[in-house]
């Protein structure tokens, strides 16, 4: 009997799901063979042809997940702002912004390898120049996503200045708990959550009292702006 059409369907999804299973395998096997290279001999020193030789694969396959070998640090980055949206908007909506920012990180760190995450910043300290390709990444997939939250939570667009700018103190928050875990070692999931408590603490809870408070600044800043300049006086 031939297989019905929702049986066909069924398996064609399970064979979907089976090559995209075996695509992030192989990503993930290639991202920790190419850091651990870049860690012992120097980011600069490694070949795209010494990483796939070592992962046991041909330069033509490599090519095919990472464009070139600088994308490798990028995939961190990416895959932390999927997982961190999705994190967001699982979180309750009674629940206070800057504590569901909080959890969402710490719940996306809980499941972070640190020897990789270790050697991943350890090559980026090194690489003045991978790391202006690097902090680029984050402010433009990682910033959004927090900004976009923010806003959502706020009814306001998420390029508006609270949204804004409580995305890039967060994001300072993260990199400031980075460079904290790297240097004193730790558990890094308690680590990111109390560096991020001092954040919440240091903020009204109330989103009310932010979008007041931009209020009170663009009133400031208006009247600055429309205020008739003074006009100096000669001296006689």
């Amino acid at each position: 009997m031939a297989p019905s059409k929702e049986e066909d369907l069924e398996t064609q999804s399970l064979s979907l799901q089976l090559r995209a299973k075996r695509s992030e395998m192989m990503v993930s096997e290639l991202e920790d063979v190419a850091l651990r290279l870049f860690d012992q001999r120097g980011f600069a020193n490694v070949t795209v042809e010494e990483i796939a030789a070592v992962a046991h694969i041909s330069v033509r396959t490599f090519y095919r997940y990472f464009g070139a070998k600088d994308d490798v640090l990028q995939l961190r980055i990416n895959r932390r702002s999927e997982v961190l949206r999705a994190a967001l908007a699982a979180r309750p909506v009674d629940e206070p912004p800057l504590r569901s920012l909080r959890l969402a990180f710490e719940e996306e760190f809980s499941a972070v390898d640190p020897i990789v995450l270790r050697r991943w910043i350890a090559v980026i300290a090194d690489n003045p120049n991978v790391m202006k390709g690097v902090v680029g990444a984050i402010q433009l997939k990682i910033h959004p996503v927090i900004a976009e939250f923010f806003g959502s939570r706020l009814g306001l667009p998420s390029d508006a200045l609270v949204p804004t700018m409580l995305a890039a103190a967060a994001i300072g928050v993260v990199q400031a708990a980075h460079t904290q875990w790297f240097i004193h070692d730790g558990d890094l999931a308690t680590t990111m959550s109390e560096s991020l408590a001092v954040l919440e603490r240091g903020i009204s809870t109330d989103p009310k009292t932010w979008e007041a408070a931009a209020d009170a600044t663009d009133t400031q800043l208006t009247s600055s702006l429309n205020r008739p300049k003074r006009r100096r006086q000669q001296s006689p």
